[in-house]
């Protein structure tokens, strides 16, 4: 059966980071955190939590030489910091990300052949990192209507195709089924290729509109759980929303019972 976590930085907000882990452990729940360069990683360390997932750089990007190298560069010290806090997986995203959540190097349209050939390059040898260092990076899908306008290799499918290309363990995909959502939709199928192809490293979720928990929007996610646990699905299923007013509490609890058979 799948593991359930809870990204700390959309929960509990008015407590420091450090308590909102330790909260979300309490709960039953693992941790998943972003930017950790922004926290005390020994206050994190010293908590009880078990850390899901964490974000795998701090600049970079997959589409050119120099930003390439920034992103293998900050890699390595984010693989640092994930030993430190026990954490098996680095999340990568197109390019990167500003506070609010738009690409520092936006691409205007898809991206071209030589952006992919890049993309396959670096993507190679953060895997070979990960797998020197024994944790596993996870390139993420967003969605590029609502959240994060300009961002290279968005989509699921394109996401999917990089992570295929690559065929290495030390990269798997992250599947955002709340971005899916908004891109894509038909989240089973989707679910289902990926799983068949071998190539999820962790399942996030939030509803839509609003990317609040489960049960808040459109998404049918007990039907999701149950495809699952039909295909067999044991890795992470993280709750990666904005709490519904606020209360962490409750999204919590909603999001076991989405996922609870």
């Amino acid at each position: 059966m799948y593991t359930l976590a809870v990204c700390a930085e959309m929960v509990f907000r008015d407590l420091p980071i450090h308590e909102r882990a330790r909260r979300i452990h309490d709960a039953g729940f693992q941790v998943e955190i972003w930017d950790w360069t922004r926290h005390d990683l020994d206050a994190l360390a010293r908590t009880p939590a078990e850390f899901s997932s964490m974000t795998g750089y701090i600049r970079g990007s997959l589409t050119d030489e120099a930003g390439a190298a920034e992103l293998l560069r900050t890699a390595e010290e984010s693989v640092r910091a994930a030993e430190h806090l026990g954490c098996p997986r680095l999340n990568l995203h197109g390019t990167g990300l500003d506070a609010e959540g738009l690409p520092v190097a936006p691409v205007d349209g898809a991206a071209t052949g030589p952006m992919w050939i890049a993309a396959h390059r670096t993507l190679s040898q953060l895997s070979e990192l990960g797998e020197r260092a024994g944790v596993t990076f996870t390139l993420e899908n967003l969605n590029t209507a609502v959240d994060h306008p300009g961002v290279p290799f968005a989509t699921a499918a394109d996401t999917l195709a990089l992570v295929a290309a690559v065929d290495r363990p030390g990269l798997r995909m992250n599947l955002d089924l709340y971005h899916a959502q908004i891109g894509e939709g038909n989240l089973i199928e989707l679910v289902r290729k990926a799983h068949g192809l071998g190539l999820i490293g962790e399942i996030q979720v939030a509803d839509v509109p609003g990317r609040r928990e489960p049960g808040t929007g459109e998404i049918n996610y007990p039907a999701v759980a149950r495809a699952l646990a039909d295909l067999g699905y044991d890795g992470t299923v993280a709750l990666e929303a904005w709490a519904s007013d606020d209360d962490g509490d409750r999204a919590l609890e909603r999001f076991r019972a989405a996922f609870t058979l």
